[in-house]
């Protein structure tokens, strides 16, 4: 691989001569290179997967990424080297491409499925020590009137992103490619379930910090 300064980049990277396939091709396969040490290294959920199939997924990332920092050569702005730059889109690829994997069989009809959401006989704090009758009692009774307010006091659709993302976990670009929105009207819908929860909790003596308060150690 040749080795380029940052200016040697943007501008074999913008050339429409061989030079620009050339770069081209030195820099997937460093993104490659890149992609293939985050996986193996810094995953340890795929530990499971073999080198090849670790490879190929290194590959296929590699040439997106490629894609992507072409796109967006404009936002470079030199203040670090541009394989350094294009090496973090790279990452930012792979992770939200495993994060969409992850959650590809992802369904909103499974958070509205009938049930607690909180579970009342659960130890809110993992490896707590057993607490008195009565603290079981008060947390018990938090959990319940949580559980209904999460029921009465959101739409179906403020319920789903809210759990879908506090509790669950699952990205706001997946929760948003799965509610047919955009990212800034999902933060807007969230925003707007928080306030509603909290309110409605709030008139029944449940705020943040009591709750806080109520499930610590």
């Amino acid at each position: 691989m040749t080795e380029r300064t940052n200016d040697d980049w943007i501008a074999d990277l913008s050339s429409t001569s061989e030079r620009q396939a050339d770069a081209l091709q030195d820099l997937q396969m460093r993104l490659q290179r890149g992609i293939y040490y985050y996986l193996s290294r810094e995953r340890s959920d795929l530990s499971g997967l073999s080198s090849h199939e670790l490879t190929q997924m290194a590959q296929d990332l590699a040439q997106d990424a490629t894609l992507r920092v072409l796109d967006n050569l404009d936002s470079f702005r030199g203040d670090s080297l541009f394989t350094t730059w294009a090496a973090r889109i790279a990452v930012r690829l792979a992770i939200s491409d495993l994060r969409r994997t992850r959650y590809k069989n992802f369904s909103l009809d499974e958070i509205t499925a009938e049930g607690d959401l909180l579970p009342l006989n659960a130890n809110p704090v993992a490896g707590a020590p057993p607490v008195s009758p009565e603290r079981a009692a008060e947390r018990s009774d938090a959990l319940d009137k949580i559980n209904a307010a999460l029921r009465s006091a959101l739409t179906e659709r403020q319920y789903q992103a809210l759990i879908a993302h506090a509790l669950r976990g699952v990205p706001l670009e997946v929760l948003a490619d799965q509610m047919n929105t955009n990212r800034n009207a999902l933060y807007k819908l969230l925003h707007d379930a928080r306030r509603k929860l909290r309110a409605t909790l709030e008139q029944q003596g449940l705020s943040p910090e009591y709750v806080m308060n109520l499930f610590r150690e």
